[in-house]
């Protein structure tokens, strides 16, 4: 890559999705550094190639900041928080912010943001840790023709496919929302197909190879479900994910008076799967709520 292309950007969440986009980042010749509250992660990265230094003394020359944080409140704090990375950037710096929000929290950051001559890219991810790493990630991105150009380079080291979602900071989160509420409930779903074939005697390896090829499967079902068939609930999106992204789901049906059921039900099951003690597992460990409740013994569990 040409010196004069190579971007200068500030990752903040080096969870799995915030990891795999530094490393694709990395991967592409940007100049790279990550932040994150766990210091070994941010060791891991300078090991693998980012570079080192205190925010405050790199923040001026920055012309990209990644935000792949939890939630609405840690995207707030690493923008304006007693340590916030805005007031630090120059004019025409870009915000990518990738968490799940609500739409109007992504147009609230967005009008801050520009009051310090920033641009902000309203930018949810979907794909996961493995998209995420490889670079193959969809963006549901809308925001000003400016704020996209700033971003291009971040877009494109990360990105298989991005979605214009408009000139609008929050017609990307608006897409965003709509996909967690598939994305959950498909979850949810899964979780109970399998453990109502394998009370009748049906066994998860075989749901998994002829579901995966009938009308009833989806993405979902063929990415989970073999964690439940291996026994390994290494969290790569966690049950306490679901609490948030289908609160919010359902924050925004009750303000628009729009019924929701059955995103309703699969938030239950999440929030009694949490309840458990499986909040920080893997998602797919839903599946151990209906185990118990039928008396079943998944995988690697007998």
């Amino acid at each position: 890559m040409p010196a004069d292309s190579v971007r200068k950007v500030a990752v903040f969440g080096l969870g799995s999705m915030g990891y795999g986009m530094a490393q694709s980042l990395l991967r592409a010749g940007h100049a790279v550094h990550g932040f994150d509250v766990v210091p070994e992660v941010m060791a891991r990265l300078e090991a693998e190639g980012g570079l080192p230094g205190d925010l405050a003394d790199i923040a001026p020359d920055l012309d990209a900041v990644v935000i792949v944080v939890l939630n609405a409140a840690q995207t707030e704090n690493v923008l304006f928080g007693d340590s916030g990375v805005v007031p630090m950037l120059h004019s025409g710096t870009v915000v990518v912010s990738c968490a799940t929000v609500p739409p109007e929290f992504a147009r609230d950051m967005a009008a801050a943001c520009e009051a310090h001559q920033v641009l902000y890219l309203d930018a949810p991810i979907s794909g996961g840790s493995v998209k995420a790493a490889a670079g193959q990630l969809s963006i549901m991105a809308s925001g000003s023709r400016a704020s996209f150009d700033a971003a291009a380079p971040v877009l494109e080291a990360t990105a298989e496919t991005v979605f214009t979602m408009g000139d609008a900071p929050g017609a990307g989160s608006v897409m965003k929302v709509v996909n967690q509420l598939l994305a959950g409930v498909h979850i949810a779903t899964m979780a109970e197909a399998i453990t109502f074939g394998m009370k009748q005697g049906l066994e998860p390896d075989r749901f998994l190879e002829v579901i995966s090829k009938c009308a009833g499967t989806s993405w979902m079902l063929e990415n989970r479900a073999p964690h439940i068939i291996e026994g390994d609930y290494t969290p790569h999106s966690q049950i306490d994910i679901w609490l948030k992204d289908l609160g919010i789901v359902l924050d925004i049906a009750k303000a628009n008076k729009f019924s929701a059921p059955i995103t309703a039900t699969a938030l239950q099951q999440y929030v009694a799967a949490s309840g458990m003690g499986l909040g920080r597992e893997d998602d797919a460990a839903v599946a151990k709520l209906y185990a118990r409740n039928s008396g079943l013994d998944l995988p690697g569990e007998a």
